[in-house]
């Protein structure tokens, strides 16, 4: 079995922050790409989303690393990706703005998942709720 790297990030306060109070001093080099991966989409979410005045209730991101090795070493590589954004929204009318500022960021906009794609295959997924 593979090891899995794991990274979540959220949005408080405009600034986005690793879930559970950690520190990215407290992450391994691999898991630092999986932050800059996330906090990188989720910049680009927010600067689509500002161009139609669109503001969030939430915005948390997880992005996962399988390992081509069962522990991590400093010769692991990483064979695919996976992205989960999880997005509270204000009305039913921001969800379809939202779902595609997330789609433009995941797959033409953020520099940090292309550079991703690069390595390995990256997919995603996306949970949008409003609170209307």
């Amino acid at each position: 079995m593979n090891n899995t790297q794991k990274v979540t990030v959220e949005l408080k306060n405009g600034k986005f922050h690793l879930l559970n109070g950690k520190s990215t001093d407290e992450l391994n080099p691999k898991a630092l790409i999986l932050c800059s991966a996330a906090e990188c989409a989720g910049w680009t979410i927010m600067g689509i989303l500002a161009k139609d005045n669109i503001t969030l209730k939430s915005l948390e991101i997880t992005a996962w690393g399988e390992l081509n090795t069962p522990t991590l070493k400093a010769e692991s590589l990483y064979t695919k990706f996976m992205i989960s954004y999880n997005v509270r929204c204000n009305n039913l009318g921001d969800q379809n703005a939202v779902s595609e500022a997330v789609r433009s960021a995941q797959e033409k906009h953020c520099g940090v998942v292309a550079m991703l794609r690069k390595i390995a295959p990256v997919d995603h997924e996306i949970s949008i709720v409003s609170v209307e």
